[in-house]
């Protein structure tokens, strides 16, 4: 089987899918039953493979949006015809002269358009819809997400397949000591309520703890690049200067970051998965995440929940002091993490994932 690959979401600095696809990619690269397989990756500028596919990279001249998807990508498909194409980032060319399989993480433009400009919004949906509605398996990562695909896409839920996410154990590291640090790791959305941590974190943890900080990491993806620090025009300079933003750290600094943190706060309310509190349990940090119908599924009860709504950041606040300042509850919520980790694994989501693509393949 030749199978093509949209790999542009691993130029430059992956995150979200392009972390995805490496995972896969790193675990195809081991597989005999992967290498049975022709593997083509298209991209418009080097990007990010695993040593097993530095020589399976076609660059296509372009930037990488919407045109290069639609018209350089669908014309190198059109000369090369694989048997399949895999889309890893919810879209694919609509002209693509062969089966699709494509991985839709979420439907946040659909469920929550007021969240997305009108422009995006709409090209998202639209694209999305077709890629949905032509592809012979669309796979996604929770039972959530395969309801939400189902009911604002209109697909038959047949064709839908979840495959959770992975996660790989921390390497052995030298032990530092933990530190009164909240973390965020994440693209900053209106979902994730970032400015909301912010404010519990100026109301209560700053003043209650005088050692405590927050470090946020994560590329301001607001419409209009609105500002989400807003609750610290008004607070004290030394509360001010335990609040730090970085767009991109490197793995290291990341790896770092979570060793030295003792609570990972994540306050999304809605998610296809939501990877970063597990990467946080697995280095030993204990989540603050929302209480929704996935952090249900995906977290279980390994996290401290809180609710949304105008008391959210005291209730939030009053969970990231308890968290920082007891180690019995710290250690309540990460002796149930291994369970829940349990259920994440990369080898087997890449084998999953590498038999939807046979099969659709051969459903021609």
């Amino acid at each position: 089987m030749r199978v093509a690959i949209d790999a542009r979401e691993l130029v430059g600095k992956p995150t979200g899918v392009g972390r995805y696809l490496r995972e896969l990619l790193r675990e195809w690269g081991q597989s005999t039953d992967a290498r049975r397989h022709e593997w083509m990756l298209y991209a418009p500028s080097p990007p990010d493979v695993p040593g097993a596919f530095a020589g399976q990279v076609r660059l296509l001249a372009g930037s990488g949006g919407t045109a290069w998807e639609q018209w350089t990508l669908a014309r190198a498909l059109a000369t090369d015809r694989p048997d399949l194409l895999f889309a890893p980032g919810y879209t694919a060319p609509l002209t693509a002269p062969c089966p699709i399989a494509v991985a839709i993480h979420d439907v946040s433009f659909a469920a929550r358009p007021e969240w997305f400009t009108t422009r995006e919004g709409t090209r998202r949906r639209a694209i999305t819809r077709w890629t949905a509605r032509r592809a012979r398996r669309i796979l996604t990562i929770s039972e959530f997400s395969r309801r939400e695909i189902v009911e604002h896409l209109a697909v038959p839920a047949d064709r839908v397949r979840v495959i959770y996410l992975g996660i790989r154990a921390p390497a052995a590291q030298a032990a530092v000591p933990r530190e009164p640090i909240v973390l965020y790791v994440g693209s900053i959305f209106a979902r994730r309520h970032v400015d909301v941590l912010v404010e519990a974190f100026v109301r209560h943890v700053g003043p209650a703890l005088s050692d405590a900080r927050l470090e946020v990491v994560g590329e301001n993806r607001l419409p209009g690049g609105v500002p989400v620090d807003h609750a610290l025009t008004a607070a004290p300079e030394g509360v001010r200067a335990r609040v730090r933003f970085r767009s991109y750290v490197d793995e290291t600094t990341l790896r770092d970051l979570y060793q030295r943190a003792l609570v990972f706060a994540f306050l999304s309310e809605y998610e296809g998965f939501g990877f970063t509190p597990l990467e946080a349990m697995a280095h030993g940090v204990a989540p603050v995440v929302l209480d929704t119908p996935v952090a249900r599924e995906v977290y279980g009860d390994a996290v401290r929940h809180v609710a949304l709504g105008p008391g959210t950041p005291d209730e939030l606040g009053r969970a990231l002091v308890d968290l920082l300042s007891r180690a019995d509850a710290r250690h309540q919520l990460l002796s149930k993490a291994p369970a829940v980790l349990a259920r994440y694994d990369w080898t087997r989501t890449a084998a999953d994932t590498l038999a939807a693509l046979e099969e659709a393949a051969g459903a021609r």
